[in-house]
């Protein structure tokens, strides 16, 4: 993933088509001027990758804590080869950012491994909305779009074996 001195907001050279792959993406509306920039880089390497629009199923859950539920939701259709959480949780003055930060990601942990599917965790948790920026197409490329690549590799992981 991108840190302070690498974006990864590129198409791998190996990266499989993703023509026949359907995704679902889960979208955090909290801190929604990053999330939907994050939304946007996932979108890009979907389509492309040779994603089809209509293979694609966006769905909006209030806060990132939601993300779970969310992509539980999708997952409880089976018709998904992967599913992108995106989020972005800013840290604050007090101990909710550690909770629901640990939450989320052991949530879309246990998703993916419950269903046996690719459950991608695109969420930000930066110390400052500079750095959300930073990482949702600024300076150190966009984490959707990282996230977007992840879900294809694993699709196609799943898929082949």
């Amino acid at each position: 993933m991108s840190s302070a001195h690498q974006s990864l907001s590129t198409l791998p050279k190996d990266l499989p088509n993703a023509e026949p792959f359907q995704f679902g993406i889960v979208v955090s509306e909290w801190n929604e001027k990053i999330t939907g920039a994050l939304l946007s880089g996932a979108l890009e390497a979907l389509d492309l990758a040779g994603a089809k629009k209509e293979n694609i199923t966006i769905k909006y859950v209030p806060g990132s804590f939601e993300l779970t539920a969310g992509a539980s939701l999708l997952l409880n259709e089976k018709k998904w080869d992967s599913i992108i959480c995106l989020g972005c949780v800013i840290q604050g003055e007090t101990r909710h950012f550690d909770f629901i930060c640990d939450a989320v990601a052991h949530g879309i942990t246990q998703l993916s491994i419950q269903h046996n599917k690719p459950v991608i965790f695109g969420v930000l948790t930066p110390n400052t909305m500079q750095q959300a920026s930073d990482r949702a197409g600024g300076k150190y490329g966009n984490k959707g779009f990282e996230a977007g690549i992840t879900a294809i590799k694993m699709a196609h992981l799943f898929r082949i074996g």
